[in-house]
């Protein structure tokens, strides 16, 4: 099965930026090496909600509006094939923002 692991900051931010460079260079070591592994084929970076547009079609005119639709701020995710669930669980677990005061929503995808 196929998952998408969708990176939520909430406090992790303030936290990454507390730690020393040293730190800093290690988190984003970890993120890159996540996104080498060979059960992820997909893995990106995503601006802050505030960068977004929502599209919507409304009596055939399209309509758009600044920021987000969801309410959570989404700034990353990562697609992960894996056996079970619980190996999904497993690597969301390891990513740098669910133990620095994000979390990680793991979400199967629909296959077609």
């Amino acid at each position: 099965m196929k998952y998408a692991l969708l990176i939520c900051p909430g406090t992790a931010l303030e936290a990454i930026g507390q730690l020393s460079e040293e730190e800093r260079t290690a988190v984003i070591s970890e993120y890159r090496a996540l996104g080498r592994e060979s059960a992820v084929f997909g893995s990106e970076q995503l601006h802050p909600a505030d960068m977004a547009i929502t599209v919507r079609v409304e009596d055939g005119r399209t309509l758009t509006a600044d920021g987000a639709f969801a309410n959570e701020d989404i700034r990353g995710l990562y697609l992960l094939e894996a056996d079970e669930i619980d190996r999904a669980l497993e690597f969301a677990a390891r990513i740098p923002t669910a133990r620095l005061g994000g979390t990680v929503e793991v979400r199967p995808i629909v296959e077609r």
